[in-house]
């Protein structure tokens, strides 16, 4: 087939393949990409997930007695019961970084970074690791990486509103609005394509203004100031690069999706409403997987200092307030009815990728979920024994529906899951070799990122391999 014949086809059968996408939700197909981003050989695609939730859990409801396969599922866990194949639950695991750190936790949560909590100026971060994923999935998907959020932007250094963070530790702001978000994913071009890309030439004319006084205005500058300025430097890089991106996806259709499957995401969703503003944002980022408009997403379900209420289980303090319980039995137990509530809209989001097909495979089985805190104890801000679990990914070679204990330092040792216990296990690690970066190094592997090494990884999970 001459070369011209050859394009004429892939085109028709684009064409074709979209109209189909008028009727139903079609995942952004090999044919739809464009011809410069599929040079290379399209593979089933590797997704990862990263859900956070702020200031820890009730130990006493969530730490799971028994080690191995044959558990019982925690008051705080059962939610989950109907996915016990489906994921790993992990105890003991800590960063060496974080240990001491309060309200760092989340910053850090995919970085693994030590950061100098005592002064912002000096704050330093590194990349995260799903920053990492998105380099080798990019490519083939119109966004590298979804960042979102209970929060809209960045925050601030040491109480960051994203957990996602660049090649040169710089923040990427992250979206709250499910509306927004879905508009930004699934919405035509403000004034068209023309528009689009007049705009995106005229940033990129403000961006080489910028880059030529930052480069004169460097030379004045103190020590201090110039690592400043090059931090701003890079974080407008990064806005570049994501823009030439872009651009070079404008003249591909996105999917179009049937009405009933947009409805959810055509309206602003409150959040004084906690349960349906994060089951929203869960099936947004399902929408996000199955069009295969990123296959890299984290989720920031509330920040350290921001954290939601939910009033329609009766609790009307903010999840920071309710880890400072100083043993308050009262306090505890709407921290656990917290962790509960959060781990069913958790079961929701489960329940969906396992119920789309992914080809013959169900989504859950190439998607890898990490879900979990920085931090462990909130009420003094202890960071061993953090709360983590594993999901998904069973086609990508993880193998579940186990409890994995770092803690116990004998066999057959029993937890009586009394407050000053659970207080003591989050104060020290049992284990200094039970680090979450391992785990997180596995992920890497399993999304194809070529690494023996994470931060301070001692190498990947063999019981989950």
């Amino acid at each position: 087939m001459s070369n011209i014949l050859s394009q004429r086809w892939l085109l028709n059968r684009r064409h074709f393949l979209r109209g189909l996408g008028a009727s139903v939700a079609l995942p952004l197909l090999e044919a739809m990409i464009p011809l410069r981003a599929n040079a290379v050989t399209p593979t089933k695609p590797r997704r990862s997930v990263f859900v956070y939730i702020p200031n820890g859990v009730n130990g006493m409801t969530w730490q799971i007695a028994k080690p191995g396969r044959d558990y019982e599922l925690s008051r705080s866990l059962k939610p989950l019961a109907g996915f016990r194949e489906d994921f790993t639950v992990f105890s003991g695991l800590h960063h060496p970084n974080g240990l001491g750190q309060a309200h760092v936790c989340a910053d850090t949560w995919l970085t693994g970074a030590k950061i100098d909590a005592q002064s912002a100026r000096k704050y330093e971060n590194s990349v995260s690791c799903d920053q990492l994923m998105a380099e080798v999935t990019g490519e083939q998907t119109r966004f590298p990486s979804l960042e979102l959020s209970i929060s809209s932007g960045t925050g601030r250094p040491l109480n960051s509103t994203t957990l996602a963070f660049s090649r040169d530790g710089v923040p990427l702001p992250a979206e709250e609005n499910p509306r927004q978000i879905f508009q930004r994913l699934f919405g035509e071009e403000p004034g068209g394509l023309a528009a689009r890309r007049a705009k995106l030439g005229k940033r990129r004319s403000v961006l080489d203004a910028v880059f030529g006084e930052a480069k004169s205005l460097r030379l004045e500058l103190g020590k201090d100031d110039r690592t400043k300025l090059d931090e701003y430097l890079h974080a407008v890089r990064d806005v570049e690069q994501r823009a030439e991106r872009l651009d070079s996806w404008l003249d591909v259709p996105k999917p179009v999706l049937d009405k009933k499957l947009a409805a959810p995401f055509q309206r602003d969703v409150s959040k004084a409403n906690a349960g349906e503003y994060w089951r929203t944002m869960f099936d947004l980022i399902v929408l996000a997987l199955r069009t295969d408009m990123t296959r890299v997403v984290t989720y920031m379900n509330g920040s350290e200092g921001n954290g939601l209420a939910i009033p329609e289980i009766g609790i009307s303090q903010a999840r920071h307030n309710l880890s400072h319980h100083n043993g308050d039995p009262v306090v505890l137990e709407r921290l656990a009815k917290s962790d509960a509530f959060i781990m069913e809209q958790f079961a929701h989001f489960l329940g969906e990728l396992r119920s789309v097909k992914d080809g013959d495979e169900p989504l859950l089985d190439r998607t890898m979920v990490l879900f979990g805190s920085g931090m462990s104890y909130g009420h003094s801000h202890s960071n061993s024994n953090l709360p983590i679990l594993l999901a998904g990914g069973r086609s990508l070679g993880l193998k579940h529906g186990q409890h994995i204990d770092y803690n116990r330092t004998q066999p057959g040792q029993d937890y009586t899951l009394s407050y000053d216990e659970w207080r003591t296990l989050c104060g020290k690690p049992r284990d200094e070799k039970a680090r979450l970066n391992n785990v997180i190094l596995t992920m890497l592997q399993k999304m194809e990122v070529h690494t023996e090494k994470f931060v301070d990884s001692l190498g990947p999970v063999s019981e989950i391999v």
